[in-house]
This record gives C-alpha cells, structure tokens and sequence, in this order.
C-alpha cells in the first residue's frame, strides 16, 4: 500500500476510493508532528483547521478569568481534534489545545474541507456520523457531569481513557472531572480499598 493510499485508508476507514479521490485526499491532508509540550492553538487565535491524530495524545482545555483549567477534550490515535466552536463559526479559539504525547498529525483546513465534500460527497457522509457521534457523547458527558457522583464519572472515565491514562497528569483529570486533585487522590484511594 503507497503512501497515498495509506493516508485515505488510515483517515477515512471502511470507504473506498478510486485513485483520483486519493490523490485530492493526500493534497489537502497535510501532516505535522508535534512534541510533548507543543501548543497545537491558543484562546484567542484564528481556528481554520481541524486535525486527525494518527498517533499521540492531545487535550483541549479553556481557561476562565481566575485562571482555573477546564479540560474540555482528550484526543489520542483515530479521534479528531479542534476547537469546534470556533472552527464552524469563523469566530476565534476559546479553547488552547495541547500535546500532551510526542503526536503525529493530518491538518485539513476548512476550505480544503468543503472542498473535499464538493469533490467526494462520500466523505461529507463519513464527517457527518462522527459529528452526530460526537455531539452524542459530549451530551452524555454532559448529562453525567449534571446527574452522576465524582466517584461515578471517575469510574466512566478510568473505563473510557484506559489506554492513555497513564500519559495524563492527575490535575489533567480533574480538570476533566470537575473536581480537584485532592478528591481526584481520595476516590482513587477509596477504590483501591474495595
């Protein structure tokens, strides 16, 4: 399998495509790597483009006026990153998106993007589901933060994140939580105990 190839498999699994839409797929796909550490976008800039994680992990978070983390999003291998809000509304970032995990990356912009769905109505399909997937678990988060006990979401969580958890600093999962370190520290020490 070429490189080519590779990339359209690799993006958009269980599709086929003849090799002309492989070639407009490897132009407007653009691959990045990025350290631990990196800052992928910051609050406050211009947000054109979206991003596939083949390998890494990142998370999304948003800073309110004390100062106070939100981790909004984890992104590891296969999922998509960016700060959505402002991607589909031309506004600016609200959220920073960092590498949390040495990351390799495909960058498409919007433009490109609409392009793609004009080309290949196939792949506006494909973005579709994972748009109404996504909405769905970001309502279930939602709903879990409103109805379920920290000890219950942490639960959720460890069962969600079992492949990257270990990457994340415990105030990352908090943060993800809506709780502090120190009750982050207690339910773990109350589930060890059980």
């Amino acid at each position: 399998m070429d490189t080519h190839t590779y990339i359209a498999k690799k993006i958009f699994k269980n599709l086929t495509f003849s090799n002309q839409e492989i070639k407009i797929i490897d132009a407007l796909f653009h691959k990045e790597t990025y350290k631990k550490g990196a800052i992928l976008l910051k609050a406050g800039d211009v947000v054109d483009a979206q991003y596939y994680i083949e390998d890494g992990c990142l998370r999304s978070f948003h800073i309110n006026s004390k100062g106070k983390e939100y981790t909004v999003q984890f992104g590891c291998n296969d999922w998509w990153m960016s700060d959505f809000t402002a991607f589909f509304s031309n506004s600016k970032a609200i959220l920073t998106i960092e590498v949390l995990q040495d990351a390799t990356l495909y960058r498409i912009s919007k433009e490109d993007k609409d392009f793609l769905y004009a080309k290949i109505p196939k792949v506006e399909t494909f973005f579709r589901i994972k748009l109404e997937r996504a909405f769905a678990a970001f309502q279930k988060r939602i709903l879990a933060s409103l109805s379920q006990s920290a000890t219950e979401r942490y639960i959720n969580f460890v069962n969600t994140f079992q492949s990257i958890q270990q990457c994340l600093k415990n105030y990352h999962i908090a943060s993800y939580l809506g709780i502090t370190t120190e009750s982050l520290s207690r339910i773990r020490k109350e589930l060890s105990n059980n």
